[in-house]
Order: structure tokens, then sequence, then C-alpha cells
């Protein structure tokens, strides 16, 4: 979750419930309150790490030779991993099919976000693939993400993007976001919309409340304007905040735990294969029996092929315990809380959309998770006053 997605996409505010009249909204627009968020760290049951694989001319999708292989790599989407997912895949087993030997099969390696949608999109185009992974749900890093929709976070910088990225960044997030729409409604929830909140002490309509990055990302979400709600700034009067602008939006939550068993079980219901293994340098894949591997790794890639354009971005999460009722997102100067039915995420931002740049440090951090939940909880304690 990313603060400049919340102020560039939106965010905002729930209608008080008995405001009537007075709430500026028309009817079909009035809400019911927000149910509370138990905000305390005695409620914290787990704090994770993930590190994003950033790399600044954004993922790496292209093929070479190794040996007899022809390996397509598929990494490298910073904090964008899920929301890119099935349209970076259509593009990286487009190339293996077009230029590989798919006839012992394909071979992906790498269990998580990207590869487990390459496999089973390498499936849907008729292929036999087998995974091959050092780890698996729920101990790879693609776990321990946000979940949220956030096809331009940390994707690429705007000196290292080339001419033609933009025009490739649009083409994987609108496949991606066709293909969740598939996944809407299935049982479980793993994927499903809610509603996203922003609080300010000023206007939302210029750079107020976030610091300037050092890291000059690329903003594409202009570009697909019209899959998500625009931002709706809402009157005073109308929500329950104790900020003076507020604003809110709709947008896709990806319950990660329900979603990765559901990609997990549609692999293997088609006939997929999944061995565990480790590889340490490019020459180990020689072993395979498949002749086409499509590469997904994430941050692993920096260490296994060498490439030290793989840039770490630390994203820590306190996971409080799920509450029934707590299912949207809140932001408000550096924490950020969406909800899930696997946990109530909170996030922690001391320096902006620079935090956890190039560290590399994957220990969980108490007091970073306590002074998240305590800046959450104070927040709570003006929203829900009494």
């Amino acid at each position: 979750m990313r603060r400049r997605e919340f102020l560039g996409q939106a965010a905002g505010a729930l209608a008080l419930a008995g405001c009537g009249r007075k709430s500026g909204l028309p009817a079909w627009d009035r809400m019911p309150a927000l149910e509370p968020v138990r905000a305390r760290m005695e409620r914290v049951f787990r704090v994770t790490v993930c590190l994003r694989p950033f790399r600044a001319a954004g993922p790496r999708l292209e093929a070479e030779r190794v040996g007899d292989k022809l390996v397509v790599h598929n990494y490298g989407h910073g904090g964008s991993g899920w929301s890119l997912s099935w349209g970076s895949s259509a593009m990286a087993v487009e190339m293996a099919l077009k230029q590989g030997d798919a006839r012992e099969g394909i071979a992906v390696i790498g269990a998580g976000a990207l590869g487990l949608t390459s496999a089973i999109t390498a499936q849907r185009a008729g292929a036999k693939v087998t995974i091959y992974a050092r780890e698996w749900f729920p101990q790879v890093r693609s776990a321990r993400a946000t979940g949220g929709w956030t096809p331009d976070s940390r994707v690429a910088t705007q000196a290292g993007a080339g001419a033609g990225f933009a025009a490739e960044w649009e083409k994987m997030a609108r496949t991606s976001f066709a293909m969740y729409h598939s996944y809407l409604g299935v049982a479980g929830n793993p994927v499903e919309w809610s509603e996203r909140y922003m609080l300010s002490e000023e206007p939302m309509n210029g750079p107020a409340g976030v610091r300037d990055e050092k890291i000059q990302f690329v903003h594409y979400q202009s570009r697909i304007a019209d899959l998500t709600p625009p931002r709706e700034e809402l009157p005073a009067g109308s929500h329950p905040f104790p900020t003076r602008y507020a604003a809110r939006t709709s947008s896709l939550t990806f319950n990660v735990a329900a979603y990765s068993k559901q990609l997990t079980s549609e692999f293997l219901m088609a006939g997929g294969k999944m061995e565990t293994a480790e590889f340490h340098a490019p020459g180990d894949l020689k072993r395979l029996k498949e002749r086409t591997v499509i590469h997904a790794t994430g941050y692993g890639a920096r260490a296994l092929w060498g490439d030290e354009t793989v840039v770490p971005v630390r994203g820590q999460i306190a996971w409080l315990i799920p509450q029934e009722g707590v299912n949207y997102g809140l932001m408000y100067r550096d924490v950020a809380m969406l909800g899930r039915r696997d946990g109530i995420v909170v996030q922690y931002f001391p320096e902006g959309d620079d935090t956890g740049w190039n560290d590399a440090n994957e220990a969980p951090d108490r007091g970073e998770a306590k002074a998240g939940v305590g800046k959450l909880a104070e927040l709570c304690g003006k929203i829900w006053r009494g």
C-alpha cells in the first residue's frame, strides 16, 4: 500500500448514520457508520516483512539462452506484483511459447504471485507445467503483501523506465484487472471490492501530506482512470473523521490467504506439479527436463541471477485480528490500514514512499509496529469518541 497511491487514486470517509439531510450527500451515497477498529498492540497476532523487488527500469520481461534452455524472466515488479501478475504472466508465457520448445512442458521457477499466475497462464495455453520452488505459501514473500490494487506502486523510476514502458504497463494493468473479475464472488472471497478513505488537514488536490520523494517513481494511474471510481471528496458533516478534508473511492482487495489457496488449487486440479527444489546459479537449471523455463523468483533473482538492478524495498505489516465489518481502508499522514478477511493490515510510513528503500532486513521490528498501531489508535480515538 502506498501513500501517493491513496492521494492520487483516492480514499476518504464514511457518512455518519443519522446525518440525514445535513450530510450534503444524496440519499444513495449515504452510508452507515464505520465499524470501529480495535487498534491495540495486544491484538497484533503477527508482524511480517516483505522485500519488494524493485527495478528502476520496471519488471524484467525478456528471454535469454542458458545452455539448451530458453529462460523467460518475469520478475522485478516492486510493490505491484499481485496487481500486475496476470498481465505480466501473459506476456511471459507468450514469449515462452513463441521462442521456446514446450514439448517437454514448461518449468516455472518460483511459487509466489508471479510464479503461480505464470504457471496457470501457461496451463491455459495448453502447456504441461511444473513449478519448482524452495518455499511455498505461506512462506513466500508474496504471502506478506499488503493486498491492495496498486499497479504502479514502486514499479519503476521516471529516469529508468524506457519510452515504451508506460504502454506496456497499461497493458499489464488492464489484462490483470480484467482477470480479477473472474475471482469476484468466488467462495472465500479471494478478491473483493472495498472502500478506501483518505484523510487530510489540507486540500487533497495537491501534494499536501506527502513528503517529497527522493526516488522519483513513475505514476501511471491516470492511464487507467476508467477502471476504478474517481476520488470523491466528501463535504463537511458527511463523515465521522476529525480531519478538515476527507475523500473516498472503491478498489480491489486481495485476501491473500484465500487467493493463494485458490490459485494453488486451480493449478493442481489442472494437472500441474509442484516440486521442492533450490537453485543457486543459472547453470543449475540444466538438471531440469524442461527446455523452456519461466523465471519468477521476485527478489530472489538478485542472488540467483546476480541481478543487482533488483533493489529491496522493505515493507512491514502489523497484523491485527480481523473484525467483522472492518472491510475498508484508512490512510492518514504516515499510517495506513486495510481490513482484510485474513487480518487487518497496519503499515507505518515515517519516510513516505521512500520508507524501506534499499533495506534488505527481513527481521520484524516490534518498535515500528507499535508506532504504527499507536498512530492508528490515536486516529481511531478521535473518530469514535466515547
